[in-house]
């Protein structure tokens, strides 16, 4: 495949006004309808995008099937389907509504936090924490509704691609108080904050790439970022995952906390690193599986190998020695793991 082609300055700069105004017509005119009526626009839209992206739809299908083996064919492709359209309700209704629709007054009609009251003790503590969520229900709320309460919370993002939409968001996102920090060159600046007292949140689901640390997720090994724990064990940071889920037909979501992982918890580990970072995937895992289909499976979370199956070997005896450690695996789970890297090294071999 040759390289990526790169347009000429003057037509980037074309395209990302024409997105960035295609952007602010959205706002504008969902603005003038009730949140039931976008969300049911959104849907639609969403199930037109589909149609004419069925290779989007194929990868999104793909995940669904390779989280959940023994799922019939047609759950497959309704969950798959369903992750579409929450994802275009979030990206095209949530994003532009949250800050109209949530304020200091309102937000007790729109939020429930009877699940999610050991993540808010860990918040209203005197001491700063790191809050990771997976790519579900409503992240951005989960940043913005503490920041909302008064808060500090100082949110980790990869700028975007378009600078006039970064620029829209950004303020958007700061405009009740939350601080956003770019992926780049961010270290120096969250060891800043954390000295501070700061709060730390990250969304924490993606794919890390071959420099990752290796853990389960949904019954595959998956890239994971390592920053999450080196933060965690230079400064005795707890790590709470939680999620926020739509409940009901409107804009009203319920707030989770899935673990609050804390400093004793891995103060025996041999290697800690590798059980902090495990254990924050299988709360974000147990987040998605509140409501799998508010989850962006579209994404390639599996895309990343780790170096024993790049090299066609099997799966190395210290990794299993690690994973047969974590007590929340269930039975067999580890025995599928490394069955799966000798197929794939016996698949070399043939």
């Amino acid at each position: 495949m040759g390289a990526r082609r790169t347009l000429p300055p003057p037509v980037r700069t074309a395209v990302a006004l024409a997105q960035y105004g295609a952007a602010r017509s959205f706002e504008w005119l969902f603005g003038a309808f009730p949140p039931e009526q976008n969300l049911r626009t959104a849907g639609v839209v969403a199930d037109t995008w589909a149609a004419l992206n069925p290779h989007r739809l194929a990868r999104a299908a793909g995940n669904v099937r390779r989280a959940f083996p023994d799922l019939p064919e047609r759950d497959v492709d309704a969950l798959a389907r369903a992750s579409v359209r929450y994802m275009f309700r979030t990206y095209m209704v949530d994003a532009f509504q949250l800050p109209r629709l949530l304020t200091e007054e309102t937000w007790p009609r729109h939020v429930d936090l009877d699940e999610a009251r050991r993540g808010i003790e860990t918040m209203i503590g005197d001491r700063p924490a790191i809050f990771l969520a997976p790519h579900a229900g409503n992240w951005e709320l989960l940043g913005f509704f503490p920041t909302l309460m008064g808060f500090r919370m100082h949110a980790l993002a990869r700028p975007l691609d378009n600078p006039y939409l970064w620029a829209w968001a950004l303020g958007k996102r700061q405009a009740r108080g939350m601080r956003v920090i770019t992926k780049y060159g961010a270290t120096d600046e969250l060891q800043r904050i954390v000295t501070d007292g700061g709060r730390i949140a990250l969304i924490a689901d993606q794919d890390a790439g071959q420099d990752g640390v290796f853990v389960p997720y949904f019954g595959q090994m998956a890239s994971a970022y390592k920053s999450v724990a080196l933060l965690a064990l230079r400064y005795e940071l707890p790590i709470v995952v939680g999620v926020a889920l739509r409940h009901g037909p409107g804009f009203s979501y319920r707030v989770h906390t899935t673990d609050v992982i804390r400093p004793q918890d891995w103060a025996d580990q041999e290697d800690p690193v590798f059980w902090i970072t495990a254990r924050y995937n299988h709360a974000m895992e147990r987040a998605v599986m509140l409501d799998p289909g508010q989850y962006l499976w579209i994404h390639r979370r599996w895309k990343s190998r780790p170096r024993w199956e790049r090299d066609r070997k099997p799966m190395p005896e210290r990794v299993q020695a690690k994973l047969r450690a974590l007590p929340w695996l269930a039975p067999g789970t580890v025995d599928r793991l490394v069955a799966d890297a000798a197929r794939v090294a016996e698949g070399a071999a043939a």
